[in-house]
């Protein structure tokens, strides 16, 4: 049994089969959290804004992955938007913590709508502590710990109701894991892709459908599918379909004119819903403008 549990453990490690081939975290919440995704929606809001996004996933599994991230980001001028962005990823005993900061630039395409084209730059820290799950074994004798750099783009559509986006966290495929014995562990292309939509039922209630799409390199694509209800724009309440893997109910808060707070409970569909007690998404978002 142990020598599965090692085996099972360097299959996460090395990312190169369907195991961990999305290499970057999910998110519930993406719509409230876009600068983690794509660099030209930094600025967009006009205001700084400062976001706290928590992810505990499959929480009745040990050592199930959780992800905790960290954005900011303001309008420098009235076309440059600039911010940074933290995301800390953990799965058993590997961990990824990456540190960028995100630039945008705005073209106004007519009156009503505006083209943003960004770049994210910086690196992120890959560590797996082998040893303390593996001891005396040769096959996991030393631990990973390699930094890598981080290149990435996007482009983010905006009009009065629509919005599209389209972006690459990192366009540079670093290696993760050298090991002669087994085989090179890099990085996967990640390109998200989506659009969103915003209707007027009546003066008080509007509904906004969207979608996420997320092609990996070696891995099926992903799409969410999303719609949600706006009520006196305090109060959003919906739900997220992400095809063949997950349902997730979602609500979202405006606590405040300078608070808001957002909540994604999803529960998988896969195989893993026989081990998983569903996942939990939490965000915080401060506007540091408002009084």
């Amino acid at each position: 049994m142990k020598k599965i549990k090692y085996i099972l453990i360097f299959a996460v490690l090395i990312a190169s089969k369907n195991v961990f081939a999305q290499q970057n975290p999910s998110y519930s919440l993406y719509k409230y959290n876009m600068n983690i995704i794509n660099p030209a929606y930094t600025g967009t809001k006009g205001y700084p804004e400062l976001n706290l996004n928590f992810r505990s996933q499959w929480i009745k599994l040990k050592n199930s992955p959780e992800t905790q991230s960290f954005s900011f980001g303001d309008s420098v001028s009235d076309k440059v938007g600039l911010g940074v962005t933290i995301v800390s990823d953990r799965v058993d005993v590997i961990k990824q913590t990456d540190f960028a900061v995100d630039f945008s630039y705005k073209l106004q395409v007519s009156k009503t709508t505006d083209l943003y084209l960004g770049i994210k730059a910086g690196g992120y820290s890959f560590k797996a502590d082998l040893q303390s799950k593996a001891q005396n074994d040769p096959a996991f004798g030393e631990n990973v710990n390699r930094f890598n750099p981080i290149f990435g783009a996007g482009a983010y559509l905006k009009m009065k109701k629509f919005y599209a986006t389209i972006s690459s966290p990192n366009l540079l495929l670093g290696k993760r894991v050298e090991n002669n014995s087994y085989t090179d562990a890099k990085d996967r292309l990640h390109v998200f892709a989506g659009a969103g939509y915003e209707f007027n039922l009546n003066e008080n209630v509007k509904f906004s459908p969207s979608f996420m799409t997320r092609f990996v390199q070696g891995a099926p694509v992903s799409i969410d599918l999303t719609g949600m209800f706006k009520v006196y724009d305090k109060v959003e309440l919906g739900g997220s379909y992400r095809l063949n893997d997950s349902f997730s109910g979602v609500a979202f808060f405006k606590m405040a004119d300078w608070f808001q707070f957002g909540y994604a409970y999803e529960f998988t569909t896969s195989d893993v819903k026989k081990y998983s007690d569903g996942t939990h998404e939490i965000i915080l978002k401060f506007n540091l403008e408002s009084n």
